[in-house]
């Protein structure tokens, strides 16, 4: 396994992150397709074993049985110390007024809740899932602030939205001198590559870490354009992401990974492996082949015309994952 800085903090992170809301109660949640507990256990086993040590999950994964179940496996595999933690707070978590977003209530009452559930006493990573134009950015900042003074969060980090936004954050948390944003975790994939014309630049000249989320497209680029899986024939978030003329680019990486004789999982992960920014993609695995491409494809370097073939057929998309 290689290691890398998370953005320009001291952070050691491993070049993969695996990505937990394939683990959780699939009766809780949207996420029927999700692993229990003892289906997920040889996940965190292999990854660990093949020296990943950074684990991302949210609250709002599973009804919050993700967290448990990675708190879980973690402190059964690994040692608290050398693992890199995150989880992420926005989504309602609760019918009724302040259930979910990013109030100072709402915040400090769900880093609490996630603790618990995760059964440590802080994350290394706690990240804002996306943008709540309902509360004033201040108000946030300083909640997500206090509650790394308090010790229950080492670093903070962002997910999607616009980078002016992004700006106005860093800005602010300069300004008041709060806790800055270390982590933007975006929607980036050979398939969605609108991030390029402002975040990844931002994050670049800011010293931010980038760890791209669904970097395989919701496995659309692991497989033919028309074969679906239990996940892809439930997710009514994942059908607004991608279109029809998207068929090419996942045509020109399967040619890309037959010539190279490996899956095109491989070559669309170094793909974003080698791209400057990016630390570390967060991969999801519910099939341990899945977890054995991604480790494989940290040994697959592409060359510049390979690089250019697969991203020739790019077309502009209008903005997806924000919400």
């Amino acid at each position: 396994m290689r290691y890398v800085k998370l953005g320009s903090t001291g952070l050691d992170v491993s070049r993969l992150c695996l990505g937990c809301m394939s683990y959780g109660d699939p009766t809780r949640g949207p996420h029927e397709w999700s692993l229990g507990e003892e289906a997920a256990q040889p996940f965190f086993r292999r990854a660990i074993e093949a020296g990943v040590n950074f684990f991302d999950t949210a609250n709002v994964y599973s009804d919050g049985s993700s967290e448990e179940i990675t708190g879980r496996a973690l402190a059964r595999y690994a040692n608290r110390d050398e693992i890199v933690l995150a989880t992420k707070v926005h989504g309602r978590m609760r019918p009724g007024p302040n259930g979910g977003g990013l109030s100072r209530k709402a915040i400090l009452a769900e880093i609490d809740a996630s603790l618990r559930r995760l059964g440590t006493d802080y994350v290394d990573l706690y990240q804002i899932h996306r943008f709540d134009p309902d509360t004033p950015l201040e108000e946030t900042l300083e909640a997500l602030h206090d509650v790394v003074r308090a010790g229950k969060a080492r670093y903070l980090g962002a997910s999607s939205m616009w980078a002016w936004q992004f700006a106005k954050a860093l800005f602010l948390a300069d300004a008041h001198g709060w806790t800055r944003f270390a982590v933007m975790q975006n929607h980036y994939n050979l398939i969605y590559r609108e991030e390029e014309r402002e975040m990844l630049p931002l994050c670049a000249d800011q010293g931010i870490g980038v760890i791209p989320w669904s970097p395989l497209a919701r496995g659309r680029l692991t497989r033919p354009w028309d074969e679906t899986t239990a996940r892809s024939e439930t997710d009514r978030f994942g059908r607004t992401l991608y279109a029809e003329g998207d068929r090419q680019i996942v045509e020109e990486v399967a040619r890309t990974a037959a010539s190279r004789a490996v899956p095109p999982a491989q070559v669309a992960l170094a793909w974003i492996l080698a791209k400057p920014g990016v630390c570390a993609p967060i991969i999801g695995a519910t099939k341990l082949s899945h977890l054995d491409d991604a480790l494989a494809a940290l040994d697959l370097a592409l060359t510049d015309d390979e690089i250019a073939q697969l991203e020739k057929p790019y077309a502009p998309h209008p903005t997806a994952g924000f919400r």
